[in-house]
């Protein structure tokens, strides 16, 4: 006797691939919503947001091809509000507090639980995070340089937005009333409201169309293969202990330490020897390193295997608590989003050189430029924006470096000139590739980025860079790429160069050049004579 599709067993190959499509097509539903809804540049323009989804022990089902920052800790946010809120069909969770399940502060992220038909069951759930222009604190954008978290914005724990289907108000009022551009806030807020909506209204088509249990052991399965095949990956290298360091930028500077010890298709990464946290905004904690790793594992692993979170069911993460990479609350961390994952990946894949010959390319830029700017137009409109920016990527033993791209932990888009232009009292004066910044090789790193903006009136300007003090590093005998340098120029052409991490005004007239830093090459040069 034939069994109804509710009642089968997911038992092959070919039905769970299927299953990896629907889901990972919901995420990037969820996305394209966002996107299309935003108010923001940096969400509709340069994309600056994830979408996933989760099973009901709240681990990682399924992402879109989003941001490795945002998503590879995702399973931890979905944990927390689980596990924090009262949950009811129609909630809608909202938080960023990153000791709590968010990264950094403008990062805030939506999660909505999706219940069996009788509204009992906690069956999945979905998870919409998107970088906001600003949510307080001490400069525009807030992205400045500073030693404590609560400098940096409104901190909000998990709680509910919308509850039961319906909008708290005194929520909302309640994040409006701290940040600067509240109107663009909350058009951005109902994108992010509309995106988990979307992703729960598909789940339930889905559960109605294949019955919750068959879904269940879709996703089991799913995160089972992802975890045999990492395993196999694992396997391929040799055991062994592989170390690996390297500083923030430069002597002085927060030195980040990784061991990686290969025993069969296990291993183990232990940041053992990373530096105590700094009084500055560089600190990540343990939620942005996992996902450091997470991405890491993913590069790793053949295209074909799911990502999800059974890629971390063979690693075990041992972090330092208090340190530079196991951040703890009060510190600041709005840096270690963007910075300091950039170089906790670096020295992750220089270990990984050691262990795997060859596989690994030589180091990318190693830095996200992070821009902000804000202030109040002639009209009186208040304004802010946050752009990162483009450099060089490593070349590899097969490949030259590839120029002007976004690398490693971030995946966003540039901000379109017009766009700019539009939004805000500048006027973009260069945009072009930085001609020899990729190091030297058999195959060449590529090259980072010139990006110069004149201000048309006054600008409140927060840069927070790395890589200006030390270089993205050649393998295999590669040359090194140039670091990044920033400079304000003023009307008359002179130049003052900047701090890596810098927060002052600029003056109608006055430039901002930003030059990003290539990418390492790889491989001795070949004289063709």
């Amino acid at each position: 006797m034939k069994t109804s599709r509710r009642q089968q067993v997911v038992v092959n190959a070919i039905e769970v691939e299927i299953f990896r499509q629907l889901f990972e097509s919901i995420a990037d539903e969820m996305g394209v919503v966002l996107q299309r809804t935003a108010f923001s540049p940096n969400i509709k323009e340069r994309l600056d947001f994830s979408c996933a989804l989760a099973d009901a022990e709240g681990s990682m089902l399924a992402q879109a091809a989003h941001i490795p920052v945002h998503l590879g800790s995702c399973h931890l946010t979905t944990k927390e509000v689980f596990a924090a809120c009262t949950l009811q069909p129609g909630d809608v969770v909202v938080l960023n507090d990153p000791f709590r399940g968010g990264t950094h502060l403008p990062d805030i992220t939506m999660v909505a639980p999706v219940f069996a038909p009788d509204g009992k069951r906690l069956c999945f759930g979905v998870v919409a995070r998107a970088h906001h222009a600003d949510v307080g604190g001490g400069v525009p954008g807030s992205m400045g340089n500073f030693d404590e978290i609560y400098k940096e914005g409104l901190i909000i724990p998990p709680v509910k937005l919308v509850a039961a289907g319906s909008k708290v108000d005194d929520v909302e009022a309640l994040v409006l009333a701290n940040v600067r551009t509240p109107d663009e806030r909350r058009g951005d807020l109902a994108a992010q409201i509309a995106s988990v909506q979307r992703g729960v209204e598909r789940i339930e088509a889905l559960m109605s169309d294949y019955g919750i249990e068959v879904l269940a052991a879709a996703g089991k399965a799913l995160m089972a293969r992802s975890a045999r095949a990492l395993g196999e990956v694992l396997k391929e290298i040799p055991d062994g202990l592989y170390r690996a360091s390297d500083r923030l930028d430069g002597e002085g500077s927060a030195k980040i330490a990784v061991q990686l010890v290969v025993k069969g298709s296990k291993l183990t990464v232990d940041f053992k020897g990373s530096s105590p946290s700094v009084a500055e905004a560089l600190n990540a904690h343990e939620a942005i390193t996992l996902s450091c790793l997470f991405y890491a594992l993913r590069c790793l692993a053949d295209e074909s295997i799911p990502t999800n979170s059974g890629l971390l069911a063979p690693v075990q993460l041992l972090v330092p608590k208090g340190s530079i990479v196991g951040a703890v609350h009060p510190a600041a961390v709005a840096g270690g989003n963007v910075e300091t994952s950039q170089r906790i990946v670096d020295v992750i894949f220089r270990a990984l050189a050691e262990a795997c010959p060859g596989l690994i390319p030589a180091d990318s830029q190693g830095t996200m430029n992070n821009l902000s700017f804000g202030g109040k137009d002639r009209s009186g409109r208040v304004f802010t924006y946050f752009e990162t920016i483009a450099g060089g990527l490593g070349a590899g033993k097969h490949h030259d470096g590839a120029s002007g791209m976004h690398s490693h932990m971030t995946n966003t888009l540039n901000t379109p000139i017009e766009a700019l232009e539009v939004a805000l009292p500048l006027r973009v004066r260069a945009y072009h590739l930085r001609r020899n910044s990729g190091g030297s090789g058999r195959h060449p790193g590529g090259d980072g980025v010139v990006r110069e903006f004149e201000a048309l009136d006054s600008l409140e300007v927060s840069l927070l860079t790395t890589r200006r003090l030390s270089a993205p590093s050649g393998r295999a005998g590669g040359g090194d790429a140039k670091p990044g340098c920033d400079h304000l120029i003023d009307a008359s052409g002179r130049r003052r160069k900047l701090n890596p991490k810098s927060q002052f005004v600029m003056k109608p007239g006055e430039t901002l050049r930003i030059e990003t830093p290539g990418g390492g090459g790889y491989g001795k040069r070949v004289s063709r004579g």
